[in-house]
């Protein structure tokens, strides 16, 4: 699947999948990034390429993934401290922005593009915006650029609307949206993260006690995805299982820690290995994790990602369950890296010739899933970029590979 124009570096270690990293973060924010607005110290990303920036201003620009274009952009600055001794080298070169300055160009962007508040009709993606904006501060803080007046700001308007949607109704948990019809993981798991990340682990705990009682399959070992209020009053389960709804749970559950809650974690990252993976393409008897497809199904599979590679790296963990965190990750990285595409000058994204397009299945090259000339959706390529840089975290191949 590797293009045999590509440039690899020899060795395959850490070094290595820091460079796969830097090449994803390259690409997307040189195919997609763009002022808002045309204004000076803004970013926001295109959900599509090829595509004209002025279209762009009219077309949906989806609040939650450029939260976690944001994230990614952490994870980059992150790999830019270096080992502190020696930082790193910026990303995209000297003379262009720190990935840590462009994440704070896209919270601006972010903010104007929604009207001047970071407040819209969806608490999952607030919590989103939450997790990611609270991991921009801390980056600032080890850079010395703090922008705590902002981000406290940011922190304040959104934990009030995580206070007013965390309610007693069906008996605890998160509502989705605003119509309040609907409590489900994909809201209830990263407000959980959050509340634990922020100094209110009562708060978080008690979220993950309504998912155990609510919404975890025991048969499956792994969370369904939310309970809705019909219009005639009836309760009903929503039973389907996601890749991401995984994720911030297992990362909730090992912020707070405790014997019961890293027991859990356990169980959910062996399930996610017997339910939730496919064939490696390129390695037979290897397993990747599975994805879905494009659109917002096209970001699923790097947020579990992010948060295997924390389960991999938690010494309170099972070895053979770090083992196999680490195991998912970096073949998942493989595959999305062996199965990338160079852009070539005679296709409509020619003005990046060079850059990569990652395919939206791990398992599939990307010649197949955006051969040149198709349309590349943001989300897919965000989901690559997350997935390589949480291989990037995992620093040692576990045992067997």
């Amino acid at each position: 699947m590797t293009p045999p124009d590509a440039e690899v570096p020899p060795a395959d270690g850490p070094a290595d999948r820091a460079y796969r990293a830097n090449e994803a973060a390259r690409s997307v924010t040189a195919i997609f990034g763009q002022r808002l607005f045309f204004l000076p110290g803004t970013h926001i990303a295109a959900i599509q390429r090829p595509s004209k920036r002025v279209e762009n201003l009219f077309r949906p620009w989806h609040y939650w993934w450029q939260a976690h274009y944001v994230d990614c952009l952490v994870d980059t600055g992150r790999r830019e401290l270096g080992n502190g001794a020696t930082p790193a080298a910026r990303f995209d070169g000297p003379d262009r922005p720190s990935a840590g300055r462009l994440a704070s160009r896209l919270v601006t962007g972010i903010r104007l593009r929604n009207l001047l508040t970071f407040v819209n009709n969806y608490y999952d993606d607030m919590a989103w915006l939450a997790l990611s904006t609270l991991r921009l501060e801390k980056l600032a803080e080890e850079t010395r650029r703090p922008g705590r007046r902002r981000n406290a700001r940011i922190r304040r308007t959104l934990t009030l609307q995580f206070d007013s949607a965390s309610t007693d109704d069906l008996g605890g948990g998160t509502f989705w949206s605003k119509k309040r019809d609907f409590k489900n993981t994909p809201a209830t798991a990263p407000v959980a993260l959050y509340y634990a990340r922020t100094g209110s682990p009562a708060k978080a705990q008690d979220l993950l006690d309504w998912l155990d009682a609510r919404l975890f399959d025991t048969d499956q070992g792994l969370y369904l995805d939310g309970v809705r209020i019909s219009s005639t009053g009836e309760v009903m389960v929503e039973s389907a299982v996601y890749t991401y709804n995984q994720g911030p749970v297992l990362g909730a559950l090992l912020e707070l820690g405790g014997e019961a809650n890293l027991a859990r974690a356990a169980t959910v990252v062996e399930a996610v290995e017997q339910h939730l993976t496919r064939p490696s393409p390129d390695r037979p008897g290897t397993q990747v994790l599975r994805c879905d497809g494009t659109g917002d199904g096209g970001l699923f599979t790097g947020i579990l990602a992010r948060y295997l590679a924390l389960a991999s790296a938690d010494a309170r963990l099972p070895a053979a369950v770090r083992a196999t965190a680490a195991r998912l990750v970096l073949d998942t990285a493989d595959a999305f890296w062996n199965g990338r595409r160079p852009i070539n000058d005679a296709e409509p994204l020619a003005g990046h010739a060079g850059k990569l397009v990652f395919s939206s299945l791990p398992e599939t090259s990307a010649a197949d899933t955006y051969p040149p000339g198709a349309a590349v959706e943001l989300s897919t390529q965000l989901q690559a970029w997350m997935v390589l840089e949480a291989a990037a975290t995992v620093r040692q191949q576990p045992p067997g590979n």
